[in-house]
């Protein structure tokens, strides 16, 4: 034999014996699968478990919420689809799981070298869960059930499972309080009704007795019921009107002696001094004062906004009555009880304690102030506002309560003093002359003019609802001009200011009381003391208006 056939000899006999190898392994590598492996109808894989010292599989399970292992129980409701086969780790697997010690992957390679006898099939039994305890009974709630609720609420989900650890470990034992059950309510009578037969005699022999005692108390409330209807029925309505807004009412300040009769205080003051005064004040503070000079027309003034409030009842632009008084405060409780007794609506006062009310006129928004000082009333002239002194008639007259009747002199109180200037210096004649050269120039306002376009403004509000024959304000024009020389300017200055007058009163020089008498105003205002002495004696109401030249001379 050839060196060359003994060669290719030998590498067919190396061949040979490397095909057996290969043939071996196979097989090893297939027992070794089928050893091993433990195939059921799932189709998930799990790598081999961690066993504890015990014998137990260590499960590695991380909660959702935290980062460290859960050790829960897994409930008996759970899924069995999920972990339906067994494998073990073979070399596709085993780098997947890198937690495996050393010691197993010994064990698992011996195990893979050993042949392994073939393993019978398995019953059709459910797997055992894989758990690091033993068996545990199932808890109350499914984690589906928790699954859910974590979903939906996971902080009270968190907060319970953190009750639940606190709870286990400890625990507080539970009071188990008695609950009565809700009873109906019923009325004694029918309490009486159905319990009858287990009352006490005694509380049957009460029952008359308190019958009684109810039926007396009845009586008593319907008596005094009564008798306070009674009271009310006496007394006038007191639906009090609420005062107007300042800004937009028509503000009369009145003081209080031209309000009310108070010239016995007055005389007190005047020789007793302060102190007595305030003293005979208190002790009298429940005696009604009497009507003073201002008096009738406040009262007309409430009439007018009466009628006012009936054909427009949110309307704001009325009288508005404030009391003005230098008087100290401990004074105020009579004149409130004066004011009340007589149903007068004045809401606001203002009592300066001695000293002088002109500063508050301008913040009342004052338009009128009436007072029977003449000296606060010049003060008040001084500063800008309309102003006059209140004197009472020498004899008593009745007077419309249906109307106010307002009487205004001309010169001096509603057009300034620049006629009665020339009038003064020049005489009659040329006063007479100047009229008729400027007739159509219109003459300066005086101090009362604001007063009367108020009463005007209002007029009119009766004027739209078509109440011109039944208007509450009258106004008067009553002065010593003759109506041929010097009447026509007049009448075009208060065509020109855009006023009306209801009636217009020429007198040329003669006397002004017989007319006032016709006329009974409840205020008629003048500059010159003369008229208002002759209006006087005839009962009239006067105001005097303490400005132009006529002061001057009589000063």
């Amino acid at each position: 034999m050839s060196q060359t056939s003994l060669k290719q000899k030998k590498k067919n006999e190396t061949g040979s014996r490397n095909s057996k190898d290969s043939l071996d392994t196979e097989k090893r590598k297939d027992s070794e699968k089928s050893g091993v492996r433990l195939s059921t109808q799932g189709s998930q894989e799990l790598s081999l478990p961690k066993t504890d010292s015990r014998g137990y599989v260590v499960r590695n399970q991380w909660s959702r919420t935290s980062r460290s292992p859960s050790t829960r129980a897994p409930s008996v409701e759970e899924p069995r689809s999920k972990n339906t086969s067994l494998k073990l780790p073979s070399s596709s697997t085993t780098s997947r799981t890198s937690s495996t010690s050393p010691s197993q992957q010994e064990s698992l390679k011996q195990l893979s070298e050993e042949p392994s006898p073939p393993t019978p099939p398995l019953p059709s039994t459910p797997p055992m869960p894989l758990d690091s305890h033993p068996p545990t009974p199932p808890e109350p709630f499914s984690s589906s059930r928790r699954s859910t609720k974590m979903h939906e609420n996971p902080e009270a989900w968190a907060h319970g499972i953190v009750r639940e650890i606190r709870d286990s470990r400890d625990p507080m034992p539970q009071r188990d309080y008695p609950r009565t059950p809700p009873t109906e309510w019923k009325a004694y009578t029918q309490r009486r009704s159905t319990y009858s037969s287990q009352l006490d005699q005694d509380c049957l022999s009460e029952l008359p007795r308190q019958h009684h005692q109810r039926e007396e108390e009845e009586d008593e409330d319907e008596a005094y019921w009564a008798s306070v209807k009674t009271l009310y029925e006496k007394i006038p309505s007191c639906s009090r009107p609420r005062p107007p807004k300042p800004k937009n009412a028509i503000t009369i300040a009145v003081s209080s002696r031209a309000l009310f009769n108070m010239v016995d205080g007055r005389k007190i003051y005047e020789e007793e001094g302060l102190e007595k005064y305030m003293e005979y004040q208190l002790n009298n503070e429940n005696v009604i004062l009497t009507p003073g000079p201002a008096f009738r027309f406040v009262k007309a003034l409430q009439h007018v906004n009466a009628r006012l409030r009936e054909l427009y009842p949110s309307e704001q632009d009325l009288f508005d009555i404030v009391l003005m008084t230098n008087n100290h405060a401990q004074v105020g409780v009579r004149l409130i009880n004066s004011v009340n007794h007589y149903g007068l609506l004045i809401d606001r006062f203002c009592l300066t304690g001695g000293k002088s009310p002109i500063g508050y006129l301008k913040a009342y928004l004052t338009n009128l102030y009436l007072s029977a000082d003449s000296e606060k009333v010049q003060e008040a002239i001084q500063e800008g506002i309309a102003s006059a002194t209140m004197f009472d008639g020498a004899k008593d007259i009745a007077y419309c309560d249906t109307q106010l009747r307002v009487a205004f002199d001309g010169d001096a109180v509603l057009f300034s003093d620049e006629s009665e200037h020339i009038a003064k210096e020049h005489g009659l004649d040329k006063f007479f002359q100047h009229e008729t050269l400027f007739e159509n120039k219109p003459l300066a306002q005086g101090p009362l003019k604001g007063f009367l376009e108020d009463l005007g403004r209002l007029q009119k509000k009766f004027y739209a609802k078509d109440e011109r024959l039944l208007c509450p304000i009258r106004t008067y024009l009553v002065t010593a001009r003759s109506a041929a020389s010097s009447g026509a300017r007049v009448l075009k200055t208060l065509r020109r200011w855009g006023l009306e007058i209801d009636e217009a009163l020429f007198l040329a020089g003669a006397p002004k009381g017989p007319i006032l008498v016709k006329i009974r105003p409840h205020i008629f205002f003048d500059d010159h003391m003369f008229h208002i002495e002759g209006a006087q004696k005839f009962g009239t109401i006067t105001a005097h208006v303490p400005y132009g030249i006529n002061q001057k001379m009589n000063n």
